[in-house]
């Protein structure tokens, strides 16, 4: 199986994942209850006001008319208008999209090197004293509440100290690596422990395996076995594991963003909730499930590169 292969067996995937995820939260929104005319419209306005403003939207339409307009939408392009800013929805996105993109890129770049540090470190002597420590740090961090780790750190780092922003997302890149520090950190100490353990558990399993038998009884230093036959036969499950955390990040930064007063799409998916806003809710579900399947399909390809069994 070549890398060609592996990307016309994920693309209908990603065809029925989208179209799935449509479907749902089309539903979900309109069974919910509330009416977003009414709070369009306001406390004040009267019946004829709301009835205007549910036909002008389309919202007085059976709700298979409803579904099959905004599907004919969605294939040419246009996702719908914002209730609450009237505004494309896609502009919208995009504008908050940035903050969200940055924020989970620099969680990998925290998480990625201590990650291989410390599973390198457990794995060289595992039950030794370092390994237990790392272990016992990791649960620890497990252990803590992403929500709370961001609030005391805000008001430690943030308020008491004054060493970095509590909100915002600041600008140029130094002001945005300066703003976004805190949450990232906060959000990276509960990635490392999960990658930390999957690295060494691989690190160790592949330590004892047939190959690196071969490779010592072959005259390799154990430092050549290590670094060109552990190692990389190790990386492939922690990859795994890492883009899937990556697009969980993107689709879930709801929490630390709300925390920091980020700009992101987790602060734009609240406000729209609360606002009943159906087509940037709708919007941002199908950014998010895009964003999965596009990071589960570079995984996949990423994994073709470096195992050349994947494609056999």
């Amino acid at each position: 199986m070549n890398l060609l292969s592996i990307l016309a067996r994920r693309l209908p995937q990603l065809v029925a994942v989208l179209a799935g995820i449509t479907i749902v939260t089309f539903l979900l929104l309109r069974l919910a209850p509330g009416d977003p005319a009414r709070l369009l419209a306001g406390d004040r306005a009267n019946a004829e006001t709301i009835a205007a403003i549910r036909q002008q939207y389309g919202l007085d339409l059976p709700l298979w008319r409803q579904f099959l307009v905004y599907v004919g939408n969605l294939v040419t392009g246009d996702i719908g208008r914002s209730l609450r800013f009237q505004q494309p929805v896609a502009d919208i996105i995009l504008r908050f999209m940035w903050p969200t993109l940055f924020l989970a890129g620099y969680v990998v770049c925290l998480a990625v090197p201590p990650t291989i540090v410390l599973a390198i470190v457990g794995a060289r002597r595992p039950g030794g004293l370092a390994d237990q420590v790392i272990r016992t740090f990791g649960m620890v961090g497990l252990a803590i509440p992403v929500f709370w780790l961001g609030i005391m750190m805000s008001r430690l780092f943030g308020v008491t100290l004054g060493w970095f922003p509590v909100s915002g997302y600041g600008v140029g890149f130094v002001g945005h690596l300066h703003h976004l520090f805190l949450p990232a950190l906060s959000t990276a100490i509960w990635m490392v422990p999960v990658l930390t353990q999957s690295l060494r558990a691989a690190l160790i399993d592949r330590a004892g395996a047939d190959f690196v038998t071969a490779a010592r009884a072959q005259g390799a230093s154990e430092r050549e076995i290590f670094w060109k036959t552990i190692l990389p036969n190790s990386v492939l499950p922690t990859l795994n594991l890492l883009g899937v955390m990556v697009a969980f990040l993107v689709g879930g930064t709801i929490i630390v963003e709300t925390v920091y007063a980020v700009p992101g799409l987790g602060s734009l998916m609240v406000a729209a909730l609360l606002g009943r806003d159906y087509y940037v809710v709708q919007g941002l579900t199908l950014v998010f499930a895009l964003a999965t399947v596009l990071v589960t399909l570079l995984v996949d390809l990423l994994t073709g590169l470096i195992d050349p069994r994947v494609r056999t």
